[in-house]
């Protein structure tokens, strides 16, 4: 048994939290919103994820886990906070600065660091430097260089889980742990194998950055294939569901599926960070981020020519927005690229908007200021609706009738209708 303070208590640090605990740690998670500690002081999550309030409770049940606004003493921190986009698409670091300031007063010899936060390259070097000129009477390792004795141990082990699978993944995913030296390595790998039953995979804190960048850029690159496919298809009137499904029949062919865009915290954001990195060895990351940026702004223009050939009648049309989050059954809203199409839609004077998604009980605020734009339940979309935009597959609109779609407009930006 450890002492544990996870900084941050978010979609990544508090399932990390709440698994620490349950395997015997006394963790302490630690959060600047007040709203999340009181929430996780209550046994709850502050978002859905399944049967993450039943760990949670567990966790607190046991006195396992505690939630705070400041961190606590402890043998290991573990840095789970966001790290958004800023200015010209490079990697705001605030939050994880922020972290790492906090947590320096209270190290010790020996302690363990650990960043999960996906970051630029070089970034868990700059943490134990920050910390060598906050503490310098802690000794702190460099990367190449063998560990100094009784030095804190830093090492970088990014978070690999999906929203809707986190616990799974948590516990199912291999990791990858990459140490500024062999032995902050060692001491992360022995944490980790602690709740893991995949395997544990070691290496430098530079090579596990990049590791975690390429694996999202991989995914970016390969749907905006998908999106750029799906266009020429509808240029040349091709159903772009059946030709990726016959190409798939190749061995050797893999296409993703296209869709309204790519949301999430991870896939839209991260490709960015190796662009930052290297601008001019970047070309065909930044070609793929292009193309899905832009498809948000494709799919409301399609719909915008619809409701322009409905216009003339005493109400403007009616747009139902099958879906605002960022993901199928996931109410997740982060950088979400149906939510972008209609606030898009609702700049339109011209349009009604009926926003409609299972998972949310209210409008996101960008909406809800927005005079014309209501939330609705599906069948009153279905009812109300001159134009169906299905934004997101969601299971309540995947067991729908493909009966109810008939008689009017639809825009299918994720492919739910399209034949078995």
């Amino acid at each position: 048994m450890q002492r544990l303070c996870v900084m941050g208590l978010g979609y990544i640090g508090l399932p990390a939290a709440a698994m620490l605990a349950s395997r015997g740690h006394q963790v302490t998670g630690c959060d600047t919103d007040p709203r999340v500690v009181a929430a996780v002081q209550a046994g709850q999550a502050h978002f859905q994820e399944p049967d993450l309030d039943m760990l949670l409770a567990a966790a607190l049940t046991t006195g396992r886990l505690a939630a705070q606004a400041v961190p606590a003493p402890a043998e290991v921190f573990v840095i789970a906070v966001p790290t958004p986009l800023g200015p010209g698409n490079r990697a705001d670091l605030a939050s994880v600065e922020a972290a790492t300031d906090a947590i320096a007063p209270l190290l010790r010899p020996g302690n363990l660091v650990i960043l999960e936060s996906t970051v630029p390259v070089g970034t868990t070097e700059a943490l134990a430097a920050r910390l060598a000129a906050a503490r310098p009477d802690l000794a702190l390792p460099r990367r190449g260089f063998p560990a100094p004795p009784g030095c804190v141990h830093l090492a970088h082990c990014p978070e690999r889980v999906l929203p809707g699978s986190m616990l799974r993944e948590l516990v199912a995913n291999d990791r990858i742990i990459g140490g500024l030296t062999a032995d902050c390595a060692a001491l992360a790998r022995d944490l980790y194998a602690g709740f893991v039953t995949g395997r544990c995979w070691v290496t430098d804190s530079r090579t596990a950055e990049l590791a975690k960048l390429a694996e999202n850029a991989f995914r970016d690159v390969n749907i905006a294939f998908a999106n750029e496919l799906a266009a020429i298809c509808e240029a040349m009137e091709v159903d772009p569901w059946a030709a990726i499904a016959l190409a798939n029949r190749h061995p050797r062919v893999a296409i993703l599926q296209p869709g309204a865009g790519v949301g999430g915290h991870c896939i839209a954001v991260d490709p960015w960070f190796l662009a930052e990195a290297a601008p001019a060895a970047s070309g065909l990351i930044r070609a793929a981020r292009a193309v899905n940026e832009a498809k948000p702004g494709q799919v409301a223009a399609r719909i915008r020519a619809l409701a322009a050939g409905l216009a003339g009648g005493l109400e403007p049309p009616a747009v139902a927005c099958l879906g605002l989050t960022y993901k199928a059954d996931v109410e997740d809203l982060r950088a979400s690229p149906a939510l972008a199409i209609a606030e898009d839609l609702a700049r339109d004077a011209t349009l009604r908007l009926l926003c409609c998604d299972p998972l949310l009980a209210t409008l996101p605020p960008t909406l809800a200021a927005r005079p014309g734009v209501v939330l609705v339940d599906v069948q009153a979309a279905l009812a109300q609706a001159d134009i169906l935009a299905i934004l997101v597959p969601h299971a309540a609109f995947r067991a729908l009738s493909r009966e109810v779609f008939a008689g009017r407009p639809v825009v299918d930006a994720v492919g739910l209708l399209r034949p078995a």
